[in-house]
């Protein structure tokens, strides 16, 4: 049969193969590809039916598979045009679904049924198991009631859903009181337990323990219980502040000398008690220092190790974590913040102290007081380490406390030599008063307060301590000089503003304050600054505070030049712009205006030569006489010629006064 399936090749069967295909065939050719062909044909006959024959049975049954086909086809299609007019005759659809939406009505309230009783069940164990609480909490089970109390908060939730069963309010409300009751039980057990006796000094722990009827309890299940209801923390926290209080604290304060000693108490081969007893010391053989202080504190933790969290080291973690905060405040706050140096020249005797620090906390991570892992926990060796930080702030507390004293003590008097015309002073000659300072960039001098003098030798000590210091504490001290100097700023216009307001040497004084103050800071930079750490030399700036010194000095010149002015003025005023000055009264009035014009000037002059630089002096006066002589010259002008002459008569008895 291959033969059929393979086209014939016309081509093939001529006897010329060099036929051109476009040229077309020859009669002989045709005649011969025509017989050809008919040969091809007979063969392909005698193949096909030798095929049939050699598989005549083959094809009689797949002849006789194809008649069964057919014969059921017909038969199906009879029996569906039955059923088609079986149904057009009697509509039987509708009950059909009828029964089908009963059956699923039915499914559904079966399937109700059945969850709701699944739910009954659960509830129903729910109740059970929360009455088996209770009865293993009379019975003294009290792991087994943690456990369930445990299991049953995730069963019945802490927080209320939509739509759920009133039923679950319910048992969550029993849950609740299941969990109080073991909660307080469990906390009564621990009170009972450990005890703080004042008289005499000791700390008792019960590891057997019979409270209301209940008898036998171990404090080991207590604390499982607590652990295993997630009320570790709650149940240790009292215990936790008692310990501080009545123990921690009395070991560490530096002024009572007490050791401690343990004490076992054992029935019938088993231990029923552990004793910490506190015991005094003579103060002459009990010498506080670090290694002292740190042994107390390890042998009370270690008690607390060994007879309350039993060496679990969770437990005792839950422990620290409540206790170990405040126990290092107490240690920072009553004894390392105390054996801080006050002299950098012994901060290296402050080692010791460190590596005993460091060792101590050791111990702790050892017990897993506190955790091995968490840099924080590490709060005593953070402090100690950073010694030259706490020195600095010391010294910084203290320069600002003794700058600050400076500036309130000062009574800011001008001492008795400065009250009137001082030669030395004018003419710039040596005085060796501290009150009388150089002005740098000026190369005059001036009067200034103590305060002044005494502040800035307090700064020039602390920049010399900045050369010598380590960056940590050159730093320190130089914000110190900084917030110093500031104070000044600060203070004083709070303190003396009722005399800022009057005219008055204690105004002047501030002024030469300010203005030396200004000069001053001027200089610290090219006096200290290359000697400074080189890690704080480009950032330790000056410069920024002088031009606010400066503005303070002039603000203050300028207060008391106004006030003058306006004092002059007013006496100005009483003359009545100076006319009718030929006649009596009007001329005495004008006398008495000059006169007052001279004393206010005079009382200037008294005030402001000695203690003011001369060039300050020189200008404000020269300011002042201007505003006044230009306020007589204009009442002058506005006079006829007797008055005004006879008025500049008078003007002209005022230099003269003065000289």
């Amino acid at each position: 049969m291959d033969v059929l399936f393979y086209s014939i090749n016309v081509r093939d069967l001529l006897s010329s193969h060099d036929l051109d295909e476009s040229s077309p065939l020859s009669a002989p050719d045709l005649r011969l590809l025509i017989d050809r062909l008919q040969f091809q044909s007979l063969q392909i006959k005698s193949k096909v039916q030798a095929y049939l024959l050699s598989h005549h049975a083959d094809f009689s049954d797949l002849f006789s598979r194809c008649s069964e086909s057919a014969s059921r086809c017909e038969q199906i299609s009879d029996s569906v045009s039955n059923l088609l007019a079986l149904i057009s005759d009697h509509p039987i659809d509708a009950e059909i679904r009828v029964s089908v939406s009963e059956i699923e009505k039915t499914m559904k309230e079966l399937k109700a049924k059945r969850e709701l009783l699944d739910l009954v069940k659960v509830i129903v164990e729910l109740s059970e198991r929360l009455k088996s609480v209770q009865e293993d909490l009379k019975n003294g089970r009290l792991i087994s009631a943690a456990e369930a109390v445990r299991d049953l908060k995730k069963a019945v939730g802490t927080v209320a859903e939509e739509r759920e069963p009133v039923v679950y309010g319910l048992l969550r409300k029993e849950w609740a009181e299941c969990f109080e009751e073991i909660q307080g039980m469990l906390v009564k057990f621990m009170e009972n337990a450990v005890r703080f006796e004042r008289e005499p000094n000791k700390v008792r722990v019960k590891l057997r323990l019979s409270v209301d009827g209940t008898h036998g309890i171990e404090l080991r299940t207590i604390l499982e219980a607590m652990d295993v209801v997630g009320i570790l923390d709650y149940g240790l926290a009292k215990v936790a502040d008692l310990m501080i209080k009545h123990v921690i604290a009395p070991a560490v304060n530096c002024g009572s000398p007490i050791s401690f000693t343990e004490e076992l108490i054992q029935d019938s081969d088993q231990m029923t008690e552990m004793i910490l007893k506190t015991v005094s010391c003579d103060p002459k053989l009990e010498k506080d220092d670090a290694e002292i202080i740190y042994s107390r504190i390890i042998m009370i933790i270690k008690f607390f190790y060994k007879s309350i969290c039993f060496q679990n080291g969770s437990w005792m973690r839950c422990f620290g974590r409540l206790t170990w905060p405040r126990i290092a405040e107490i240690i920072i706050y009553n004894f390392l913040s105390k054996v801080v140096p006050d002299d950098a020249s012994k901060l290296a005797d402050f080692q010791k102290i460190i590596k005993c620090t460091s060792e101590f906390e050791i111990v702790l991570k050892e017990m897993m007081f506190i955790s091995a892992s968490d840099n924080k926990d590490e709060r005593l060796s953070n402090f100690a380490e950073n010694v030259e930080v706490h020195f600095a702030s010391r010294k910084k507390t203290e320069i600002l406390a003794k700058a600050r004293n400076f500036l309130l003590q000062c009574d800011f008097a001008v001492p008795q030599e400065y009250t009137r015309t001082s030669p030395k002073l004018k003419y710039g000659g040596e005085n060796s008063s501290d009150h009388v300072v150089d002005l740098l960039f000026l190369s005059e001098r001036c009067v200034v307060s103590e305060a002044a003098s005494q502040l800035m030798a307090l700064v020039h000590r602390t920049l010399q301590d900045v050369c010598l210091s380590s960056v940590k504490v050159a730093l320190e001290f130089y914000h110190a000089t900084r917030d110093a100097i500031l104070l000044y700023e600060a203070v004083i216009p709070v303190k003396l503003e009722r005399q800022l307001n009057g005219i008055n040497q204690v105004a002047v004084l501030i002024h030469n304050d300010c203005l030396y103050l200004s000069q001053e800071i001027l200089g610290l930079a090219f006096e200290y600054r290359s000697e400074f750490p080189s890690a704080i030399r480009e950032h330790a700036v000056f410069l920024d505070m002088a031009p606010r010194f400066h503005l303070m000095a002039e603000q203050v010149l300028q207060r008391q030049i106004q006030l003058v002015i306006f004092n002059l003025k007013e006496a100005i005023d009483g003359a009545d712009g100076f006319q009718n000055t030929h006649q009596m009264q009007q001329f005495e009035s004008a006398k008495f205006s000059i006169d007052q014009v001279v004393f206010i000037l005079e009382k200037v002059h008294i005030i402001w030569e000695p203690v003011l630089p001369p060039s300050t002096y020189k200008r404000s006066m020269s300011k002042v006489l201007e505003s006044v002589f230009s306020r007589m010259t204009k009442d002058i002008l506005l006079l006829d010629d007797l008055a005004a002459e006879e008025t500049l008569q008078v003007q002209l008895c005022i230099p003269l006064k003065l000289s």
